[in-house]
């Protein structure tokens, strides 16, 4: 909700958390790192947090007010964005991570809902754990593959029914789009949420780091571009199925007219930790692929998280 300062009548956006609440869901530890994490980062591309205080019920974080909306909205209204549009706000994406994982912080949500947009349409980053979390006891147990030469499970053929009803017609790209956006917010504010954005190592829970949250932005730019993110399904678990099997999975639809150079940048993010770009930290995404952020951010390699 919107407040005012009484006597500089600025407008803020409030959050108020019910104590209770918390308490319940053991998330009293973990609302006070987050609330000392957004006081600690000073970072054009961070939501800012101006002042937080308590009564007997409630928790209030006064932050800034952000009028632009955010980039769930903005996809929605789009379809999708030019390459020069995503590019804007991929490297302003990275900036806003980079700022955090220099305070040794993993967001683990990144997430279209998450990136919202000032006034001139900047991007900066919100809800840091403050929003609900993926309830992910909703979700299977799921066993990545094991794709060493001579171990294990092969990965499926091209033409192989993967989780799905083997008769299930494919959809077009602008077919999986209009069924995307019919049921994007739908998802966004279900008791579960959407999985579309995680890494499968954090869905298969044996342990991650940092390298999380650019997988996470492989799947947004991934999303910019095409229209909907690389391994939705109609339900989550299946969407999860896909994201641990991800190379049988990630596919770029030749309607959407990707550059080589955007697929190549797509991949390595969504890819195993070992080959991640970002695994050794922001530089290896400004610096590498700098051709790609170029057209908008000349001297991208350079600029302050």
């Amino acid at each position: 909700r919107l407040c005012r300062e009484k006597t500089s009548k600025s407008v803020y956006a409030m959050k108020k958390l019910k104590k209770s609440e918390m308490l319940r869901r053991g998330q009293v530890e973990h609302v006070k790192a987050e609330r000392n994490l957004l006081a600690e980062v000073d970072s054009a591309y961070i939501v800012k947090l101006y002042y937080s205080f308590q009564d007997d019920e409630f928790l209030y974080l006064i932050m800034e007010y952000l009028p632009g909306g955010d980039m769930m909205t903005l996809l929605m209204r789009k379809d999708t964005l030019t390459e020069d549009e995503a590019k804007f706000y991929i490297a302003e994406t990275v900036l806003a991570i980079e700022s955090i994982h220099k305070h040794n912080y993993i967001h683990r949500d990144i997430k279209p809902d998450n990136l919202l947009l000032d006034l001139s349409g900047h991007l900066k980053l919100s809800d840091f754990g403050l929003c609900k979390p993926l309830d992910s006891s909703n979700f299977p147990n799921l066993n990545e593959p094991d794709y060493t030469p001579g171990k294990g499970a092969k990965p499926l053929p091209d033409n192989t029914s993967r989780l799905t009803n083997s008769s299930a017609p494919k959809r077009t790209q602008q077919e999986q789009l209009s069924h995307w956006q019919k049921n994007r917010r739908m998802l966004a504010y279900s008791t579960v949420g959407t999985p579309d954005y995680i890494a499968p190592e954090v869905l298969l829970k044996k342990g991650y780091g940092m390298e999380c949250d650019w997988w996470s932005l492989g799947a947004i730019m991934y999303e910019m571009l095409v229209g909907y993110p690389p391994f939705y399904s109609e339900d989550p678990m299946s969407t999860c199925r896909k994201i641990v099997n991800w190379r049988s999975h990630l596919k770029f639809p030749e309607e959407a007219k990707l550059s080589s150079e955007t697929k190549d940048l797509i991949s390595k993010l969504l890819c195993n930790v070992e080959q991640r770009l970002g695994t050794k930290g922001a530089h290896e995404i400004k610096v590498c692929p700098l051709p790609w952020f170029y057209t908008v951010h000349p001297h991208f390699s350079q600029l302050p998280a």
